[in-house]
């Protein structure tokens, strides 16, 4: 379990965070939504420990990140979004790091390297900037972290490696981890995702799950424009649109349609969704 409470943070005089509150908890694959420089990135590595709170606190299982002891690091995996080449073959490289990590799998590697079709034997400084993406994000598959926090891990990589990775995040992940993936690319993500967090620079403007925000919103795919839309956006043949959900009906999530929403109502739903 995760808490973050009233968590500050700048860099010199520019404000980054100011006041986050936020609980997460584990067998979750947390989407981290926001708009540039609101700080994904930064929550990122004050939750792995790689900087400390200028104000409030985290604390993971009892610990804070920041003090990096033994204990937590070994439970905690970080995947930033640019990745360095190494002269080695994947597979020597996995082997060394992964004796850092007590319960890396070796044998998760190599499955994660065969659903991502990539070549575990090839050297690192000698693959694609994609193939290099999928032997890191093979690797935090297999380290047995319960914690990976992953910074835009679909960059890079094409179509069919999109559904692979999705694919391999279902299937090689134990259920009770705490998975929190940053993303831009909504529409790679939006099928294993779930809950939802977007982060405004001064607050959370939602955490809150799949279920939660279709009992509340509802996301209409028709072709008449509802004059009591939250939002709407033309599309080929209708309109997406989304709207309070006063009859209790289901509809499927939409993602791109969902942030734009609550940026242009920020106050409204927060308090649609506020658990005071």
């Amino acid at each position: 379990m995760i808490k973050v409470k009233d968590l500050s943070f700048s860099y010199g005089s520019v404000p980054c965070l100011e006041h986050i509150s936020l609980d997460l908890e584990p067998g979750k694959i947390y989407g981290l939504l926001g708009e540039n420089g609101v700080g994904k990135t930064t929550l990122l590595t004050l939750l792995c420990g790689l900087k400390k709170p200028e104000g409030g606190f985290i604390e993971t299982d009892g610990e804070s990140p920041c003090r990096r002891s033994p204990s937590f690091l070994q439970n905690q995996y970080y995947l930033p979004d640019e990745v360095a080449p190494v002269n080695s073959r994947a597979e020597a490289w996995a082997l060394d790091c992964g004796q850092f990590w007590p319960y890396y799998s070796h044998d998760t590697f190599l499955k994660a390297m065969g659903l991502l079709e990539n070549d575990p034997s090839k050297k690192m400084n000698a693959m694609s900037a994609g193939q290099l993406k999928k032997t890191y994000i093979s690797f935090a598959l297999a380290s047995g972290a319960r914690y990976l926090f992953l910074d835009e891990p679909t960059n890079g990589l094409d179509i069919p490696s999109k559904a692979q990775f999705r694919k391999a995040i279902m299937t090689l992940t134990p259920e009770e981890s705490t998975i929190v993936i940053s993303t831009h690319q909504v529409k790679d993500l939006e099928n294993i995702i779930d809950p939802i967090v977007i982060l405004d620079r001064r607050d959370v403007l939602l955490n809150a799950s799949i279920e939660e925000i279709s009992s509340k919103l509802f996301f209409d795919y028709g072709t008449t424009l509802n004059p009591s839309s939250l939002y709407s956006e033309q599309l080929p043949g209708g309109f997406i649109q989304v709207y309070h959900n006063a009859a209790a009906a289901d509809s499927k999530v939409n993602v791109e349609a969902l942030f734009n929403t609550v940026h242009a109502h920020k106050d409204l739903i927060k308090g649609i969704f506020s658990h005071e």
